[in-house]
């Protein structure tokens, strides 16, 4: 994985505005960032914007000097950034990384590899990175085991698989939960 790639647009006392360009349309990366940030001594309130990729900071200018110190460090680790790897995540990455071994010796395993990546892109666009492939196939295997095996089971499976399913979607897309005097955290 890459480093975050994140750059100040614009400074002003009292206001940051930083673009990075790996959050357009991608708003838990945006609040993963907002978090890192909003610990900063001084933030009064955090506005960010997913169609655009940018994140403001309005700090108090009374702490200009301590405000900018640890602004400065909270940059550099961002740089290093490394979003957290799932066991679906390295699951996935091991199949795309054999889907890509095949394509490179079949067309029609390199048409199904870009049509897949397609979908999943396409999907992640209309849901706001909300959903991918993954979910869906998830879904689509549930779904196909409840019909096939039916509300009649002695144990009721499709009860069993939706609770696995949702208690692994929770797990998966965390919602932060602000502490008391937390910076605003705002889309513009």
């Amino acid at each position: 994985m890459t480093s975050l790639k994140l750059s100040i647009a614009h400074q002003v006392p009292g206001r940051v505005r930083l673009k990075v360009p790996s959050a357009k349309g991608n708003p838990e990366l945006l609040r993963q960032i907002s978090d890192a940030f909003g610990v900063i001594p001084g933030i009064e309130q955090i506005t960010v914007n997913p169609t655009t990729g940018s994140v403001v900071l309005h700090y108090d200018t009374d702490q200009h000097d301590e405000f900018h110190g640890h602004f400065h460090a909270h940059v550099a680790r961002a740089h290093d950034y490394r979003p957290p790897v799932t066991e679906i995540d390295e699951l996935a990455r091991k199949i795309e990384e054999e889907a890509e071994f095949l394509a490179q010796n079949s067309e029609a395993a390199r048409a199904f590899v870009d049509f897949c990546k397609r979908v999943d892109s396409e999907i992640k666009l209309a849901t706001g990175n909300m959903i991918d492939l993954k979910i869906l196939l998830a879904v689509g295997i549930i779904g196909f085991t409840v019909i096939e095996i039916g509300a009649a089971a002695a144990t009721p499976v499709w009860v069993t698989l939706t609770i696995f399913a949702l208690n692994h979607f929770i797990a998966m897309h965390p919602h932060a939960h602000q502490p008391a005097g937390a910076p605003v955290v705002t889309q513009a």
